[in-house]
């Protein structure tokens, strides 16, 4: 037991340091930002329930289930287990991966288990 424990902190750690400050860019025409990966006191982190882009109200949260970054119908929206079209992880100018609940797509992660995994990392 705890060497499955130990793999997987030490997984998790991997995971969000690689994803530390990436930017969070919809597909869609203008590229909308849609946060960052960054502790909840952050203003633009995705993590932050009060900010633009952590917050379930925001037009611009992934975590706004009627908004068109959010909810499992949206095209846009990395809940949508069918899109092609999720947000994408932006770091140094490059994408990194996608933030999608698609388990066809790769490199992914769901945005659940990024947020289970480094929300309190940070």
């Amino acid at each position: 037991m705890f060497f499955f424990t130990s793999i997987t902190v030490t997984f998790s750690k991997e995971i969000c340091e690689k994803l530390r400050d990436a930017s969070i860019i919809a597909q869609d025409n203008s590229k909308t930002f849609l946060g960052v990966v960054a502790n909840s006191y952050d203003s633009k982190s995705i993590f932050n329930e009060y900010g633009s882009y952590g917050s379930e109200y925001s037009s611009k949260s992934i975590w706004n289930d009627y908004g068109s970054f959010g909810g499992e119908y949206s095209s846009y929206s990395p809940f949508n287990t069918y899109t092609s079209t999720p947000p994408m992880f932006i770091k140094n100018g490059q994408v990194i991966g996608y933030l999608s609940s698609n388990k066809y797509l790769e490199p992914s992660i769901s945005p659940d288990l990024l947020k289970a995994l480094c929300k309190d990392m940070y």
